[in-house]
């Protein structure tokens, strides 16, 4: 059984070589997530594509931003960019519904097609790992989400390239020029 200790230590090797090659992108890629249909998902589909990454509210002054963001989505969508919306109750009880409620009322009155998820706290303890991504210490962006509708722009790469204060409309013409930029950006993907 010689063998044996030759085959642990390759494997040992392997994994050590893994974790030494990942970049801090890959991670992003990793988190475990639920669609807003409660189905298990990571954003791995998305490696590749531009993305804006925003935390959404029904019940919210910024709620409108649900058409521009829709716009966006239907616009640039072939050109490899994606609006991902997580959900947040945390800013003023502003999203207390369930996650087929939140699904129904984006698409009954924002006709929403870009992927929503499952409801996600952004802040405190119990920030999702995407959010400790996005906005933790190790982010090029950290701090605290100030409110619904704040907007990450993530690089083909998984690089987070800007964020966007929540009363920054996603039409506005600074994160209209980063999304090109970005796309524009041929950066190699996995």
């Amino acid at each position: 059984m010689k063998l044996r200790p030759k085959l642990l230590a390759l494997v040992a090797s392997w994994f050590f070589i893994s974790l030494v090659n990942m970049s801090p992108a890959d991670g992003l890629y990793s988190v475990a997530l639920l669609d807003i249909d409660g189905a298990a998902t990571t954003l791995e589909p998305f490696h590749g594509k531009v993305l804006l990454v925003v935390n959404v509210a029904s019940r919210c002054g910024n709620t409108p931003q649900y058409k521009a963001l829709e716009q966006l989505y239907l616009k640039k969508k072939d050109a490899g960019f994606a609006v991902l919306g997580f959900p947040c109750n945390q800013f003023g009880h502003q999203e207390p519904g369930s996650n087929e409620e939140i699904k129904q009322f984006c698409s009954s009155n924002y006709a929403v097609t870009f992927p929503l998820f499952d409801k996600v706290e952004v802040n405190g303890p119990q920030r999702h790992p995407l959010y400790v991504f996005l906005a933790g210490k190790d982010s090029p962006f950290p701090g605290d989400i100030g409110w619904n509708f704040e907007k990450f722009l993530v690089g083909r790469d998984g690089r987070i390239l800007r964020r966007f204060a929540p009363n920054l409309q996603p039409d506005a013409p600074e994160v209209l020029a980063a999304i090109e930029a970005a796309l524009a950006d041929a950066s190699p993907t996995k």
